[in-house]
């Protein structure tokens, strides 16, 4: 069987699911957006980038605020997730609503998430429209972990943390380990 050429779309899977708080300049009115268009960009300085979409009520906030959040899920919080991707924080306050605890951040005004067991807080670099989406870049200045999911050598047993992943459409939770950097030359 050969292979098929498909239109251009966004085909790369899996994503990472996050809950992205954000706040107005005041720190005032938080909210949460579900995102799963975000990833690393860079190491030192340590920078991660989300896309939203400018019509987005957090888009506006982030804009002005210069600052976000980038909270984690476990796949326990799933449901909570997708609703708060399906609600808009114009009408809906989605902490209150959706029964999850703001805590307050090391180094920025936005909440953060306490259901959440990764919490990376960033200081807005850059913004860079590029279509239907803006890709904001935000330097990393703060990263809190719940110390229940911290395994051997202080990294993240990912295990306990039980990530969720969207594949074009779906949320999926990951599987095991297959491998480590590096494992191949071994």
């Amino acid at each position: 069987m050969g292979k098929i050429t498909l239109p251009p779309n966004e085909s790369l899977y899996p994503l990472p699911v996050a809950l992205v708080t954000c706040c107005d300049v005041f720190g005032n009115k938080p909210n949460i957006i579900t995102i799963a268009w975000c990833g690393v960009v860079c190491s030192k300085p340590p920078i991660i980038s989300i896309s939203v979409r400018p019509s987005r009520h957090s888009h506006k906030l982030i804009e002005e605020s210069k600052e976000f959040a980038v909270n984690i899920p476990s796949s326990s919080l799933l449901k909570k997730v997708d609703l708060c991707g399906i609600s808009s924080g114009k009408d809906v306050d989605k902490f209150k609503d959706y029964r999850l605890t703001k805590l307050k951040s090391n180094k920025i005004k936005s909440p953060i998430i306490k259901e959440c067991p990764v919490n990376i807080e960033c200081k807005l670099k850059e913004t860079l429209h590029l279509g239907s989406h803006d890709l904001f870049l935000g330097e990393v200045v703060a990263v809190s972990v719940d110390a229940d999911i911290v395994g051997d050598g202080g990294k993240i047993d990912f295990r306990k943390a039980d990530p969720v992943v969207f594949n074009q459409g779906e949320y999926w939770t990951i599987g095991a380990k297959a491998g480590y950097y590096g494992y191949s030359s071994k």
